[in-house]
Formats: C-alpha cells, sequence, structure tokens
C-alpha cells in the first residue's frame, strides 16, 4: 500500500527534512564556490566549461594607422578664410537676422523681419534692431560691406611655407589664416594664384621661416583601387581629425570640369575636409580631397580627390606665374560611341571626334575637319574625349605636337602647334521662331523629324535645316531638338529635306545601320549617331 509522503510522519517531520534539504544545497554551493575560487587562482577551467572552452588565438595582423597619421599631422593645417559677401543680407525663415539654412536662402518680411512694420515705433524689440541696423533698409545702405567665414583644410608641401588648398576653400577671399595641427599657433597667409578648372589654389605664410614640415605627393601609377589611404582635415571646423578607407575607384568623371580625373575614396569626408590631403601608408600625397558625393549633406563613403599628378602640375605653374596656361586646339569634341565607330568604320569605340574645328585656331590650320577622329597626341593613344582635353591641357601654349587621326577609312597625321586656350565663353542661347515653310521644308518619315532652312528661322544662320518638329516614335526621338540645326547628314551637307532623304537612303545602300547628323544646338556642334536599320 503506498502513502502520501504529506500523510506519513517520519521522525522529525516536514520541518526537519526541509532543514536537510536546504543544508543540502547549501553545502553544494560551497563546494562550486570553493571550485570557482580555486578556477579564478590557478586558472583551471570547471569541470562544466571543459567540453565547450574557446582556446584563446594570436590576434591577426590588422593595420594601424597611428604611425603614419603620426608621421603626417603636423603638416596639415585648417584654412580659415574670411570673405566679403555681396547683395542683399539674407535671413533665415522668420528669424531676426542671421543667414538662412544651406541651399534654403532665407525669406525676408517687411523691413526686413517678418511682422516688424507692425510693431510700435517704441516697442523695445523694434529699436532692438534698428539699433543694429536689422529692418532698416537705409542703414543696410549706408553700410553695404559684410564679412562671413569659410573654413577647409590644407597642407604644407614646402619647407619655406607653400600650401595647397582647393580653389572654392578662399575665393573671394580677403584674409587667410592657417591653424596647425596643435590648435595653438595660427598663421596669415596669402593666395599666390588659383585654377578654378581644376579647383587647386596654392598659398604662402607670410615670413622668412625655411623650416615647416611638409609632405611630397605620390606617383599614382602606383597607386591601385583597393589600397589603404587615410584623409587628414578639419571636418566641421574639427581640426586634426584622421579617417581611414581605401581608392573605391580610379579616373572618375563627376560633371565638376573639363579636367575631371578624380579619385574615388571610402574614408570619411566631410564639409570642412576640403583641400585636406589623402595620404598613403607611406605618407605621401595621392589626392587632394575636394568633393563629396551625399544626398543628406553628409559623409555616405563616396568622396572624390584630385590626383597628385594633376596637383603636381598645376602647382607648379601657380608658383612660377600664379595662372595655369594651357594648350589649345581649337575643335569642338565628343565621344566616339559604338554607333559612332559603327558609322565611321573604326573597329573600336576609342578616340575623340572632331565635331567641328573652328576658323582660326590651330587645328582648323592643320588641316582638321568635322568627323575626324583624334586616336594618338605624340603617340600615346587617346581612350575618349576627355583624355585628349586633359593631354592637351598639360602642354603649354606654343608646344608642338604630333596628332593622329582617322578619316575615311585611312589613319592621318598632322603636326600644329598649341595655342593659348582663352578663357572660357558662355554659349549664348538662340532660340527659333515658329518655322517657315519652304519649299525645301517638310518631313523625313524615317527620323520622324519636320525641317525647315536654317535661312527661314532667325538667329539659326544660313546653313543647314532647323528641326520644327520631332515625332515621339520615330528614330530621332530622344536624340533630336526642336530647335536643332542639321548641318550634314552621312557627312553631306543638307539644304533640303529631300537632301535628307538622300543621305539616308545611301547609307542604307552601303550597308550601315546608323547615320552620323552634324548637329548645331546652342552655338555649339556635335554628331548625333540615329539608327536607320540596313537597306
Amino acid at each position: 500500500m503506498s502513502t502520501s509522503p504529506y500523510s506519513s510522519k517520519p521522525k522529525g517531520g516536514f520541518l526537519a527534512r526541509r532543514r536537510a534539504t536546504l543544508l543540502a544545497s547549501a553545502l553544494a554551493l560551497g563546494v562550486a564556490g570553493t571550485l570557482g575560487v580555486q578556477a579564478l587562482t590557478t586558472g583551471a577551467t570547471p569541470a562544466y566549461a571543459q567540453s565547450s572552452a574557446i582556446a584563446p588565438q594570436a590576434a591577426p595582423a590588422l593595420p594601424s594607422f597611428a604611425d603614419v597619421a603620426d608621421r603626417v599631422r603636423p603638416a596639415v593645417v585648417s584654412v580659415r578664410v574670411k570673405t566679403e559677401a555681396t547683395g542683399p543680407l539674407a535671413m533665415g525663415p522668420g528669424g531676426p537676422g542671421g543667414p538662412g539654412g544651406p541651399g534654403a536662402p532665407g525669406q525676408r518680411g517687411p523691413g526686413g523681419i517678418p511682422g516688424l512694420d507692425q510693431l510700435p515705433d517704441d516697442h523695445p524689440l523694434k529699436r532692438f534692431f534698428k539699433q543694429f541696423g536689422q529692418g532698416d533698409e537705409q542703414q543696410q545702405r549706408r553700410n553695404p560691406r559684410r564679412f562671413g567665414m569659410s573654413q577647409g583644410s590644407g597642407f604644407f608641401i614646402s619647407g619655406d611655407g607653400y600650401v595647397v588648398t582647393n580653389n572654392h576653400v578662399v575665393a573671394n577671399a580677403k584674409e587667410v589664416e592657417l591653424v596647425r595641427d596643435d590648435a595653438k599657433t595660427t598663421l596669415k597667409a596669402k593666395v599666390v594664384g588659383t585654377d578654378p578648372r581644376t579647383d587647386v589654389a596654392l598659398l604662402k605664410v607670410e615670413g622668412d621661416r625655411k623650416d615647416w614640415p611638409y609632405v611630397s605627393f605620390a606617383d599614382n601609377k602606383q597607386t591601385r583601387i583597393g589600397d589603404w589611404v587615410i584623409a587628414v582635415g578639419n571636418p566641421f571646423g574639427l581640426g586634426g581629425t584622421v579617417t581611414a578607407g581605401i581608392v573605391s575607384a580610379r579616373g572618375r568623371d563627376i560633371g565638376a570640369g573639363p579636367y575631371d580625373d578624380f579619385l574615388q575614396i571610402d574614408a570619411a569626408v566631410n564639409h570642412g575636409n576640403s583641400g585636406g590631403p589623402t595620404f598613403n601608408l607611406r605618407g605621401e600625397v595621392v589626392g587632394v580631397n575636394t568633393a563629396i558625393y551625399s544626398p543628406s549633406g553628409g559623409n555616405v563613403g563616396v568622396a572624390f580627390s584630385i590626383p597628385a599628378e594633376i596637383v603636381t602640375d598645376v602647382v607648379a605653374k601657380l608658383k612660377d606665374v600664379g595662372v595655369v596656361e594651357r594648350g589649345y586646339i581649337g575643335v569642338q569634341i565628343q565621344p566616339v560611341t559604338d554607333e559612332i565607330a559603327e558609322s565611321l568604320g573604326l573597329k573600336t569605340a576609342q578616340g575623340a571626334l572632331v565635331a567641328e574645328a573652328q576658323s582660326g585656331t590651330p587645328g582648323e590650320k592643320a588641316g582638321l575637319k568635322s568627323g575626324d577622329v583624334i586616336q594618338k597626341v605624340n603617340g600615346e593613344t587617346v581612350a575618349e574625349a576627355r583624355d585628349l582635353s586633359r593631354k592637351i591641357a598639360s602642354f603649354n601654349p606654343g608646344t608642338k605636337v604630333e596628332l593622329t587621326y582617322w578619316r575615311d577609312g585611312k589613319e592621318l597625321k598632322t603636326d600644329l602647334t598649341l595655342g593659348k586656350l582663352p578663357e572660357q565663353q558662355q554659349a549664348s542661347l538662340n532660340s527659333g521662331d515658329d518655322e517657315s515653310e519652304s519649299d525645301a521644308g517638310g518631313a523625313n518619315v524615317k527620323l520622324g523629324i519636320q525641317v525647315t532652312p536654317a535661312s527661314r528661322v532667325a538667329g539659326s544662320g544660313d546653313k543647314g535645316l532647323v528641326v520644327t518638329g520631332v515625332d515621339d516614335d520615330g528614330q530621332a526621338a530622344g536624340k533630336l531638338e526642336q530647335g536643332d540645326v542639321i548641318l550634314e547628314v552621312g557627312g553631306r551637307e543638307v539644304t533640303s529635306a529631300k537632301d535628307v532623304t538622300a543621305s539616308l537612303d545611301a547609307a542604307q545602300k552601303s550597308g550601315k545601320r546608323s547615320v552620323l547628323l552634324r548637329v548645331k544646338r546652342n552655338d555649339a556642334t556635335r554628331f548625333v549617331p540615329v539608327e536607320i536599320g540596313r537597306g
């Protein structure tokens, strides 16, 4: 017969059994505590952990940037620039005085302060702003000069005090101060010269000191995608900041200028890093930080540096004469696409296509014509249109160069003496009037366009055909626009819609899948490839 443990009554009863259980637990804890102390004091692993213990291993050799940072930081400076502001005082939305937020100019109420004119003349707030010139247009006219401050970074490149930074950091500078890495030494500097096309500027510290710590430029032929780099600079005015990353791309064209050839890095670069150096692990400058890609305005790991080879060339010219003079051919060029290459009989889409040789320029005098493809400069291959611009710009005016080019299925050569690149001119926009019909006008079904002679449209010149309509479903859709002037089709000048049709028919009969249209738009001439299919 079974009995319930609660119904039986052994000696000592329930309380005695409870005491025995607690005593046994206390003894077990005591033993475990003793083992734990022993494990801590002797290094022994508790029995329960022996089967799952992870043995420590030697730490892998990770890269450290401390040594190179220590070496180069004394040569890096923060650049503080005092600039003179122009135009009316900007105000934050609904705020009294002060600038509006970046990218969003402040709004301005009557008298400079929203609602200020509604306050009585003896109101303390109105008297305060009038006292300091806010809301008083006459006071602002009496004191038109106002100054602002901007910040960036830079670095010494010589012991006698030459410093490199960005052009956009010191643009319109009235005063320039350099703050060294110790944040204690402030130096006065002057702008020696700037080059807006590459965004490089050269400064010189005032005084005769010859032993400033400086850094050297790298040979970027040895810089590879994936190499470690560090950026040193003055982000957000903090100064002396070091970030690390890798070279994530080379030869980037971001549309900043005609000579774009940026290194892309993923080291953190922010506002204030502009003009600061990017170093390799040998402490050599591989680039000058100049731009970031950022939808939010902050670092997203995509930054761009001007390569060392471009900076050294520009700095040498700024140091010698204070300006950069570049060689000049005098031709409008464009990239060679697969369609263009096929149309011209080229095996590869390589080189720079001459859209127009401007009258009186070295290129025109050397015999270059629209439709030529420049393939080499002094025997060096021209990869694409921007490559030609960079190569020619690297020469001084007056330099003789040999150009290799493609024309009518043959490779030809010519020698020319480079001219001086003129100041960039703004292309004027010629807006055509409504089309004027003539017997030479009409439609071309194959391209899906309407044309009329240029001589009939004010401001379009006297050569070619003005595009007056483009069919959204036609072959020229997305390639031609209303107002474009078609000068040639397939290398033939056109003066009527019939000429266009005849040129297209000839191209099809020769087995071409596309034809080149020489088109003028906004005073710039270029070639436009349009597919026509085989005949």
